[in-house]
């Protein structure tokens, strides 16, 4: 090669976000010579930003199969037989590009966009930045005809940009609108040949400057990197489906960009934090909702015209709620989720034969209705059991109350025919069983589930779950279906709900742990975090400026602070409506209420209703006694582990637009990223300890 980076090398060096080989450059060739496969660097571009460049491990592969289409490239394949090469797998495996077409696209999902790839020879002086390819493929050619075999210069200065003074060209290629001059074999530099530039040209050389300094662009044969096979990803040993909510019939490509924000701030994160454990963890999303039919165009036909805009982004949003709470759709909706998420998996293991080999695991991240369809999908909840219940709790009343001889007759031969009729039903599933195997809902263990701005515990709570005595997460989701279960939510998110007081009641006046940030420094292990009480001491009507500043944490602080209850941005009056509605029954109201007058309803476990109700009216706007949490001080039955996780409010965040923004701030957090990473990577850092300890 005539050009291993020239000069600018090291300034330019530090700026580029690829790893760098030990030792430096390229290793330099005495003569020039056709550029090897190694100093070649292929690019991708998204979204119309600048060129990307592939690491080297991709960078070769891709370069060795556009060598393998003909001398010519995409453009002139062998004579006689077409151009068909095998795709390349590319970053991660999560992308495949298209030599012949020079374009790449996911593997994984559906994109309308194709990204472009370009091969790059030729490159900027500082940024390098590659030329368009048609350029610089007449630059090489021109180099080649002009330069090929001839003895490079022996002395080379790596350091600063020296101006060429007084060189004269030894030779010219003029472009359409540029010209290319070069004042020795390994100084090239780039003209433009536009009127604005030349009137500049033709000031600064009266000034005294040189030619090539006033105007050029020092140009740079072969990449400042040389592509090798080891400059490659680490193998896959933790994949993430991540799978979305409502409203991506609004937005189709949402979950594909909101996937690829987290994949970015994990990538971060990862290099950050946990750069020296051989776990690579890989997010996919799960596009469930654009494939499914569900009413056709029923729903868009009896909209009324007027508000049409509003009408039709409730349609495309909200309205997959009432889908799912529809006994019509609902199973399409679970049917498309549950299909997305074992063509993604047996797709990757495919692409990856060793995953499950080597003890690869599963998580998933789901957001908003996404964790309730996820829910249902691991645990098989129907609402067909439901009505099971009822009829069976109907029964129950019916045994307990007074019958003459002839009901209880009747009831009788009913009993004797429903269990006649569940024996042939056996008897038949047996049949089918023999000679079809029911598949396992899922193809894979789920090792982790996060929700992030839930409303599951709503629906767990309609549903008729209620808090048990036990701390285990097998009330709610047996731990033989998923290992651990994580509940993450922002405090003003107006979707998300707590799971953990589902578990065990005491816990609706514990605080949620709170996420670290992203730069804390060194954070205490959330296992030996202490519960932090809901006891306020003040009941405020409104957050003031200066109180949220004095309540606001420090980005240093570790430990748990003490967490600013719900509902202080609620007035008294707002407040005392709600309890209102609270004490007319233990339904939705009673949900509402814990929701947002919590700091006022800590009454002890074991009081009735009634009485409770009681003191949540008499206790609105006012101080609660200093005994009214003791009965959770020292609960007798603790969480196995905890499951409800909040991240920290904003400094300067107002309460109220936060509430419009928080349900969708997950995906860029950092904080969210490394907590998620702490999961995934403690377990294998904990099997990879155990496999040493083991070997000892």
């Amino acid at each position: 090669s005539s050009e291993s980076g020239g000069s600018g090398f090291s300034l330019a060096a530090a700026a580029l976000p690829e790893r760098r080989r030990p030792g430096g450059g390229r290793p330099r060739y005495e003569v020039v010579r056709e550029l090897g496969a190694e100093e070649v660097r292929w690019f991708y571009r998204e979204d119309r930003k600048t060129w990307k460049p592939f690491i080297g491990y991709d960078s070769l592969r891709i370069e060795l199969a556009y060598r393998a289409l003909g001398p010519g490239g995409p453009a002139e394949p062998r004579e006689g037989e077409a151009a068909a090469v095998e795709p390349v797998c590319v970053r991660s495996g999560l992308y495949e590009v298209d030599v012949a077409s020079a374009e790449s696209y996911p593997v994984y999902w559906n994109q309308t966009e194709k990204i472009p790839v370009m091969r790059g020879q030729w490159f900027i002086d500082g940024t390098w930045q590659p030329l368009e390819e048609e350029e610089s493929n007449l630059i090489e050619q021109e180099h080649l005809n002009r330069f090929k075999g001839q003895q490079l210069q022996e002395s080379f200065d790596m350091e600063v940009s020296k101006p060429v003074d007084g060189k004269e060209a030894i030779h010219s290629l003029k472009l359409s609108r540029n010209h290319v001059d070069w004042h020795s074999v390994d100084e090239v530099y780039l003209y433009s040949d536009a009127t604005t530039s030349k009137i500049a040209r033709t000031v600064t050389q009266k000034l005294g400057f040189s030619k090539a300094s006033s105007s050029g662009t020092r140009l740079h044969r072969g990449y400042v990197e040389e592509a090798t096979l080891e400059d490659k990803p680490p193998q896959t040993s933790h994949i993430v489906f991540v799978v979305h909510g409502i409203g991506q019939k609004m937005d189709q490509g949402r979950i594909i960009k909101n996937t690829a924000m987290m994949r970015d701030t994990a990538r971060k994160i990862e290099e950050k934090y946990f750069s020296n454990l051989a776990t690579h963890v890989e997010f996919l999303p799960v596009e469930w909702r654009s494939k499914l039919t569900l009413d056709g165009d029923t729903v868009d036909s009896i909209t009324p015209d007027k508000v049409r805009g509003l009408r039709d982004m409730l349609n495309s949003s909200a309205m997959d709620i009432m889908y799912y709470t529809s006994p019509l759709y609902r199973d399409e909706l679970v049917k498309g989720l549950q299909q997305e998420l074992n063509r993604l998996y047996t797709l990757f293991c495919s692409r990856n034969p060793e995953f499950e080999e080597k003890g690869g695991k599963v998580s998933i991240v789901s957001h908003s209705l996404g964790c309730v369809i996820t829910y249902d999908i691991m645990t098989g909840w129907n609402p067909v059991r439901l009505y099971e219940q009822l009829l069976q709790k109907e029964e129950e009343e019916l045994e307990d109350r007074w019958m003459s001889y002839e009901e209880q007759r009747l009831l009788e031969e009913l009993y004797i025919t429903k269990q006649r009729l569940r024996e042939i039903e056996e008897r038949l599933h047996g049949l089918k069983a023999s000679t079809i195997s029911k598949p396992p809902v899922l193809k894979f263990k789920v090792e982790n589930f996060f929700c992030m701005g839930s409303p599951l515990a709503v629906f767990l709570a309609l549903r008729g779950i209620r808090p048990g005595n036990s701390g285990s997460q097998d009330h709610i989701l047996p731990r033989t279906i998923c290992n651990r279960l994580l509940n993450i939510f922002h405090p003003t998110d107006p979707v998300a709900y707590r799971l953990e007081p589902l578990i065990l009641k005491h816990y609706s006046n514990i605080s949620p742990v709170q996420i670290h940030w992203y730069n804390t420094a060194n954070p205490l292990p959330y296992e030996h975090m202490k519960p932090s009480f809901l006891n306020p001491t003040k009941e405020p009507t409104s957050v003031t400026d200066s109180e949220s500043v004095s309540t606001a944490p420090s980005p240093t602080t570790s430990p748990v602070m003490v967490r600013r209850h719900y509902g202080e941005s609620i007035t008294n009056i707002g407040k005392a409506s709600i309890l209102g509605a609270a004490s007319i029954g233990k339904g939705l109201g009673g949900m509402l209420f814990s929701r947002f007058g919590r700091s006022s309803t800590t009454t002890e476990p074991g009081k009735d209703g009634a009485e409770g109700d009681d003191k949540k009216a008499t206790t609105v706007g006012t101080p609660p006694l200093p005994h009214s949490s003791s009965g959770f001080l020292e609960p007798t039955v603790e969480l196995e582990h905890r499951i409800d996780f909040e991240l920290r409010e904003g400094l300067v965040e107002s309460r109220y637009w936060s509430a419009v923004t928080s349900h969708t701030a997950y995906w860029s957090s950092l904080d969210i990223a490394l907590f998620l990473l702490t999961f995934m990577c403690k377990h294998d850092q904990e099997d990879s300890d155990k496999s040493n300890l083991d070997t000892l």
